[in-house]
Protein backbone atom coordinates (compact mmCIF):
# COMPACT_ATOMS: atom_id res chain seq x y z
CA UNK A 1 0.00 0.00 0.00
CA UNK A 2 1.58 3.24 -0.96
CA UNK A 3 0.97 6.53 0.94
CA UNK A 4 1.60 10.12 0.87
CA UNK A 5 2.17 12.28 3.71
CA UNK A 6 2.17 16.01 3.76
CA UNK A 7 3.53 18.49 6.24
CA UNK A 8 2.84 21.80 4.96
CA UNK A 9 3.30 25.52 5.94
CA UNK A 10 2.45 28.71 4.37
CA UNK A 11 6.08 28.94 2.21
CA UNK A 12 6.54 24.90 2.00
CA UNK A 13 4.90 21.54 1.57
CA UNK A 14 7.21 18.75 2.17
CA UNK A 15 5.59 15.65 0.78
CA UNK A 16 6.79 11.81 1.49
CA UNK A 17 5.80 8.99 -0.72
CA UNK A 18 6.19 5.98 1.16
CA UNK A 19 4.73 2.17 2.23
CA UNK A 20 3.29 0.94 5.41
CA UNK A 21 6.13 -1.75 5.36
CA UNK A 22 8.78 -0.96 7.92
CA UNK A 23 12.01 0.40 6.56
CA UNK A 24 11.04 0.59 3.13
CA UNK A 25 12.54 3.33 1.11
CA UNK A 26 10.79 6.69 0.97
CA UNK A 27 10.59 8.92 -1.34
CA UNK A 28 10.79 13.10 -0.67
CA UNK A 29 9.14 15.78 -2.85
CA UNK A 30 8.39 19.34 -2.07
CA UNK A 31 5.82 22.02 -3.37
CA UNK A 32 4.81 25.74 -2.46
CA UNK A 33 3.03 25.72 0.56
CA UNK A 34 -0.79 24.83 0.90
CA UNK A 35 -2.92 27.08 3.48
CA UNK A 36 -6.22 26.81 3.12
CA UNK A 37 -7.08 29.30 5.28
CA UNK A 38 -4.81 31.74 3.44
CA UNK A 39 -5.79 29.95 0.11
CA UNK A 40 -8.83 29.30 -1.99
CA UNK A 41 -9.72 26.46 -3.91
CA UNK A 42 -8.43 27.43 -6.84
CA UNK A 43 -4.85 28.20 -5.50
CA UNK A 44 -4.73 24.79 -3.80
CA UNK A 45 -5.63 22.36 -6.59
CA UNK A 46 -3.61 24.14 -8.72
CA UNK A 47 -0.57 23.74 -6.73
CA UNK A 48 -1.48 20.12 -6.59
CA UNK A 49 -1.94 19.33 -10.36
CA UNK A 50 1.09 22.04 -11.64
CA UNK A 51 3.54 20.83 -8.92
CA UNK A 52 2.87 17.87 -7.10
CA UNK A 53 1.28 15.56 -10.38
CA UNK A 54 4.04 15.76 -12.42
CA UNK A 55 6.93 14.82 -8.94
CA UNK A 56 4.45 11.44 -9.06
CA UNK A 57 5.05 10.81 -12.48
CA UNK A 58 2.33 8.38 -12.85
CA UNK A 59 2.32 7.39 -9.03
CA UNK A 60 -1.19 7.01 -7.46
CA UNK A 61 -0.88 6.07 -3.63
CA UNK A 62 -3.66 4.34 -1.85
CA UNK A 63 -3.73 6.59 1.07
CA UNK A 64 -3.39 10.33 2.03
CA UNK A 65 -2.33 11.92 5.09
CA UNK A 66 -2.30 15.68 4.85
CA UNK A 67 -1.54 17.79 7.93
CA UNK A 68 -0.80 21.56 7.32
CA UNK A 69 -0.73 25.16 9.08
CA UNK A 70 -4.23 26.61 8.44
CA UNK A 71 -5.90 23.46 8.33
CA UNK A 72 -8.15 24.30 10.67
CA UNK A 73 -11.49 21.96 11.38
CA UNK A 74 -13.89 24.11 9.54
CA UNK A 75 -11.57 23.75 6.59
CA UNK A 76 -10.69 20.23 6.25
CA UNK A 77 -14.25 18.93 4.23
CA UNK A 78 -12.33 21.11 1.81
CA UNK A 79 -8.60 20.15 1.82
CA UNK A 80 -9.99 16.52 2.29
CA UNK A 81 -12.26 17.25 -0.95
CA UNK A 82 -9.23 18.80 -3.43
CA UNK A 83 -6.70 16.18 -2.31
CA UNK A 84 -9.07 13.38 -3.19
CA UNK A 85 -9.71 15.15 -6.87
CA UNK A 86 -6.32 15.24 -7.60
CA UNK A 87 -5.61 11.44 -6.67
CA UNK A 88 -8.77 10.13 -7.16
CA UNK A 89 -6.90 6.31 -6.57
CA UNK A 90 -6.74 7.05 -2.88
CA UNK A 91 -9.43 5.38 -0.57
CA UNK A 92 -7.91 7.12 2.30
CA UNK A 93 -8.24 10.75 2.38
CA UNK A 94 -6.90 12.85 5.70
CA UNK A 95 -6.53 16.24 6.23
CA UNK A 96 -5.55 17.35 9.82
CA UNK A 97 -3.99 20.15 11.58
CA UNK A 98 -0.29 20.36 12.03
CA UNK A 99 -0.09 20.07 15.74
CA UNK A 100 -1.36 17.06 15.94
CA UNK A 101 0.58 16.02 12.75
CA UNK A 102 3.41 17.14 15.23
CA UNK A 103 1.94 15.01 18.03
CA UNK A 104 2.18 11.63 16.01
CA UNK A 105 5.36 12.35 15.02
CA UNK A 106 6.85 12.57 18.03
CA UNK A 107 4.78 10.50 20.42
CA UNK A 108 3.32 7.90 18.05
CA UNK A 109 0.61 6.32 19.83
CA UNK A 110 1.92 7.05 23.25
CA UNK A 111 0.54 10.36 25.15
CA UNK A 112 2.68 12.78 25.70
CA UNK A 113 3.10 16.94 25.29
CA UNK A 114 3.93 18.12 21.60
CA UNK A 115 5.41 21.63 20.77
CA UNK A 116 6.52 23.15 17.71
CA UNK A 117 8.71 25.65 18.03
CA UNK A 118 9.68 27.44 14.37
CA UNK A 119 8.82 31.42 12.77
CA UNK A 120 5.66 30.41 15.38
CA UNK A 121 4.73 28.02 18.33
CA UNK A 122 2.09 26.20 19.39
CA UNK A 123 1.31 23.11 22.09
CA UNK A 124 -0.69 20.20 22.68
CA UNK A 125 -1.59 17.77 24.95
CA UNK A 126 -1.74 14.46 23.55
CA UNK A 127 -4.03 10.96 24.66
CA UNK A 128 -2.09 9.06 21.88
CA UNK A 129 -4.91 9.70 19.22
CA UNK A 130 -6.04 13.40 19.69
CA UNK A 131 -5.17 16.51 20.97
CA UNK A 132 -7.06 16.88 23.81
CA UNK A 133 -5.73 20.39 24.82
CA UNK A 134 -3.82 23.07 23.63
CA UNK A 135 -2.93 26.91 25.14
CA UNK A 136 -3.94 29.25 22.23
CA UNK A 137 -0.29 30.07 21.21
CA UNK A 138 -2.02 34.00 20.21
CA UNK A 139 0.31 35.06 17.73
CA UNK A 140 3.51 36.87 17.85
CA UNK A 141 1.88 39.89 19.28
CA UNK A 142 0.07 38.62 22.46
CA UNK A 143 1.56 35.51 22.51
CA UNK A 144 3.82 32.36 20.54
CA UNK A 145 6.57 32.39 23.55
CA UNK A 146 10.00 30.32 22.55
CA UNK A 147 9.44 30.89 18.48
CA UNK A 148 11.71 32.08 16.45
CA UNK A 149 9.68 35.79 15.86
CA UNK A 150 9.46 36.39 20.09
CA UNK A 151 12.97 35.02 19.78
CA UNK A 152 14.17 37.81 17.83
CA UNK A 153 11.62 40.42 19.24
CA UNK A 154 13.40 39.80 22.88
CA UNK A 155 16.79 40.10 21.41
CA UNK A 156 16.25 43.11 19.53
CA UNK A 157 14.75 44.67 22.94
CA UNK A 158 17.53 43.75 25.02
CA UNK A 159 20.35 45.08 22.44
CA UNK A 160 18.48 48.57 21.63
CA UNK A 161 18.07 48.90 25.42
CA UNK A 162 21.57 48.17 26.64
CA UNK A 163 21.28 44.74 27.72
CA UNK A 164 23.97 43.29 25.95
CA UNK A 165 27.09 44.44 24.95
CA UNK A 166 26.99 47.49 22.61
CA UNK A 167 30.00 45.29 20.21
CA UNK A 168 27.03 42.78 19.46
CA UNK A 169 24.97 45.76 18.20
CA UNK A 170 27.79 47.30 16.27
CA UNK A 171 28.24 43.73 14.84
CA UNK A 172 24.75 42.43 13.70
CA UNK A 173 24.38 46.45 12.33
CA UNK A 174 27.33 45.86 10.16
CA UNK A 175 25.89 42.34 9.05
CA UNK A 176 22.94 43.32 7.92
CA UNK A 177 22.46 47.30 7.92
CA UNK A 178 20.10 47.50 10.64
CA UNK A 179 19.54 50.28 12.29
CA UNK A 180 17.11 50.74 15.35
CA UNK A 181 15.14 53.48 12.75
CA UNK A 182 15.13 50.19 9.65
CA UNK A 183 14.57 47.86 12.63
CA UNK A 184 11.29 50.04 14.17
CA UNK A 185 9.90 50.18 10.24
CA UNK A 186 10.39 46.49 9.80
CA UNK A 187 8.71 45.71 12.61
CA UNK A 188 6.03 48.43 12.29
CA UNK A 189 5.21 49.21 8.91
CA UNK A 190 6.39 46.52 6.57
CA UNK A 191 4.43 43.22 6.41
CA UNK A 192 5.73 39.55 8.03
CA UNK A 193 7.02 41.17 10.89
CA UNK A 194 7.46 37.67 12.33
CA UNK A 195 9.12 36.14 9.62
CA UNK A 196 11.79 39.37 9.88
CA UNK A 197 12.04 38.63 13.12
CA UNK A 198 12.46 35.17 13.58
CA UNK A 199 15.11 35.81 10.48
CA UNK A 200 17.74 36.77 13.77
CA UNK A 201 17.75 33.24 14.95
CA UNK A 202 20.99 32.33 13.12
CA UNK A 203 22.64 35.89 14.36
CA UNK A 204 21.47 35.02 17.51
CA UNK A 205 22.69 31.15 17.48
CA UNK A 206 25.95 32.32 16.36
CA UNK A 207 26.42 34.22 19.36
CA UNK A 208 25.11 31.31 21.81
CA UNK A 209 28.79 31.34 23.15
CA UNK A 210 27.82 35.05 24.98
CA UNK A 211 26.81 34.43 28.33
CA UNK A 212 24.15 36.95 28.20
CA UNK A 213 22.49 35.85 24.73
CA UNK A 214 22.48 31.71 26.01
CA UNK A 215 20.69 33.22 28.88
CA UNK A 216 18.13 35.45 27.06
CA UNK A 217 17.17 32.11 24.85
CA UNK A 218 16.79 30.46 27.78
CA UNK A 219 14.50 32.87 29.56
CA UNK A 220 12.93 32.57 26.63
CA UNK A 221 11.65 28.71 26.53
CA UNK A 222 11.11 28.81 29.88
CA UNK A 223 8.47 31.95 29.67
CA UNK A 224 7.25 29.17 26.53
CA UNK A 225 7.11 26.33 28.95
CA UNK A 226 5.54 28.43 32.32
CA UNK A 227 2.94 29.92 30.32
CA UNK A 228 1.87 27.26 27.68
CA UNK A 229 3.02 24.04 28.98
CA UNK A 230 2.65 24.15 32.70
CA UNK A 231 -0.97 24.59 32.42
CA UNK A 232 -1.90 21.01 31.02
CA UNK A 233 -0.72 19.97 34.68
CA UNK A 234 1.53 16.79 33.14
CA UNK A 235 4.86 17.34 34.18
CA UNK A 236 5.19 13.61 34.28
CA UNK A 237 5.01 13.25 30.70
CA UNK A 238 7.62 13.82 28.24
CA UNK A 239 7.63 16.97 26.22
CA UNK A 240 8.55 16.86 22.43
CA UNK A 241 9.39 19.26 19.67
CA UNK A 242 9.71 20.05 16.83
CA UNK A 243 10.72 22.76 14.01
CA UNK A 244 13.48 24.59 13.54
CA UNK A 245 13.45 26.83 16.75
CA UNK A 246 13.65 23.62 18.35
CA UNK A 247 16.02 21.47 16.82
CA UNK A 248 18.91 24.19 16.82
CA UNK A 249 18.41 25.69 20.11
CA UNK A 250 17.58 21.84 21.77
CA UNK A 251 20.35 21.87 23.99
CA UNK A 252 19.11 24.93 25.49
CA UNK A 253 15.76 24.11 25.45
CA UNK A 254 16.47 20.72 27.38
CA UNK A 255 18.04 22.82 29.83
CA UNK A 256 15.05 25.52 30.09
CA UNK A 257 12.40 22.11 30.67
CA UNK A 258 14.60 20.83 33.06
CA UNK A 259 14.43 23.90 35.03
CA UNK A 260 10.49 24.16 34.68
CA UNK A 261 10.41 20.57 35.88
CA UNK A 262 10.08 18.86 33.10
CA UNK A 263 11.64 16.43 30.39
CA UNK A 264 12.45 17.30 26.89
CA UNK A 265 12.27 13.61 24.94
CA UNK A 266 12.22 13.77 21.39
CA UNK A 267 13.62 16.63 19.08
CA UNK A 268 13.02 17.36 15.34
CA UNK A 269 13.63 19.13 12.79
CA UNK A 270 10.77 18.10 10.45
CA UNK A 271 7.70 16.09 11.70
CA UNK A 272 8.06 14.19 8.14
CA UNK A 273 10.44 11.16 8.67
CA UNK A 274 8.10 10.66 12.02
CA UNK A 275 5.07 10.45 10.44
CA UNK A 276 6.23 7.95 8.22
CA UNK A 277 7.15 5.79 10.92
CA UNK A 278 3.60 6.59 12.67
CA UNK A 279 2.13 4.88 9.49
CA UNK A 280 4.37 2.13 8.97
CA UNK A 281 3.37 -1.07 10.49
Amino acid sequence: MTILIADSGSTKTDWCLATEKAGAARRTLRTQGINPFHQDSSQIAAILSDELLPQLAGIEPDAIYFYGSGCRQELQPQMRHLLGKALPTASVVEAEGDLLGAARALCGREEGIACILGTGANSGLYDGKAIVANTPPLGYILGDEGSGAVLGARFLNALYRGRLPIELREELEQQTGLTMATMLDRVYRQPLANRFLASLSPFIHAHLQMAEVSDLVKEAFRVFFRLNLKPYGRSDLSVGAVGSIAYHYRGLLSEAASAEGLYLGKVLKSPLEGLADYYAH
